[in-house]
């Protein structure tokens, strides 16, 4: 009972002090790349902290792999598969963490062509305790509508209706999940985050207790600011070094984001119904150019990350 008293007292006055520390975080429906400031952050993590978890989700898949849960088979283009290019991307860059980045482990959600649920892989990234969440996918453009000529009757032009591709849209886009889904984020923070800090399982915590609304709020303010940081970084390796065309940083109430209780953000490599993206995400110099990129953001933001913590 006194180890337990005293565990009490200790969380107690930690909390206290992440209180006083605590500062809001502004949010944005609307983030862009050039205005965004980020401000220091302050982690609750303790000094020494290191990454060494990194979970890669190749997005999509083809069949399922259970009878639950939520699928998607993901887009595609002329040729090719958001599901199999993801794959191979992510097998790329789970590669080259563990060898660029020294003692980081990188856990794939997705390793066959089989689909894996939305809901499972939040569930992998957490019981993993990965510490950044990469979610890689390709983009696409819905159909368009067109008026077309097919005749005339009584010297008057006949039009109809049709769809047809759109193929205009091209290079990348970096999304960061939206506040709209915010009782789920939370859930996920106390169930995998709040619980191992206060000792107590996720589902014993009361969401009430002023200490784990606290927490529960430093966590989604310190995650929050954390993708956008990685996604800044991401995006500019992708604009400033490769030349890439950018459409920027968003917000999106994407489940895997908010329920991996970690910061997280999705990668949308390329428009695979453009033919040009579509050549280039499925030749080994795109590929390779897409993981360099990742890495050299990934390595910014560890280097900045462990130092915060020192």
């Amino acid at each position: 009972m006194k180890n337990k008293a005293l565990k009490r007292l200790i969380y107690s006055l930690w909390v206290l002090l992440v209180l006083l520390s605590f500062f809001p975080f502004k949010s944005y429906s609307s983030i862009s790349t050039n205005t965004l400031r980020i401000q220091s952050d302050t982690v609750i993590n303790n000094s020494g902290f290191k990454i060494k978890t990194i979970i890669i989700d190749p997005g999509h898949g083809g069949k399922p792999s259970a009878s639950t849960g939520h699928y998607s088979h993901g887009a595609s283009g002329s040729y090719s598969s958001e599901r199999n290019v993801t794959l191979a991307i992510g097998f790329k860059l789970q590669a080259a963490i563990e060898k660029e980045l020294t003692g980081v482990k990188a856990v794939m959600t997705r390793t066959t062509e089989d689909d894996v649920s939305f809901e499972r892989r939040a569930e992998i990234a957490n019981e993993n305790k990965g510490q950044l969440f990469i979610s890689l996918h390709c983009n696409s453009l819905s159909d368009r509508t067109i008026r077309e000529k097919v005749g005339t009757k009584r010297h008057k032009a006949v039009y109809r209706t049709v769809r047809v591709p759109d193929r205009s849209g091209k290079g990348v886009l970096i999304l960061v999940y939206g506040l709209h889904r915010t009782r789920e984020e939370e859930s996920a923070i106390q169930k995998n985050q709040v619980g191992e800090e206060s000792e107590l399982d996720g589902g014993a915590l009361d969401p009430n207790d002023p200490m784990t609304i606290i927490l529960t709020n430093e966590y989604k303010r310190k995650f929050r600011q954390q993708s956008i940081k990685l996604a800044t970084l991401i995006n500019g390796e992708f604009t400033d070094t490769d030349g890439r065309r950018s459409e920027g940083i968003r917000e999106q109430g994407i489940y895997v984001l908010c329920h991996s209780a970690m910061p997280s953000v999705l990668v949308e490599t390329g428009y695979i119904n453009n033919p040009d993206d579509e050549k280039y995400l499925n030749s080994e110099e795109g590929q390779n150019e897409i993981v360099a990129s990742i890495i050299r953001a990934l390595t910014s933001y560890k280097k900045e990350m462990e130092q915060v913590s020192q």
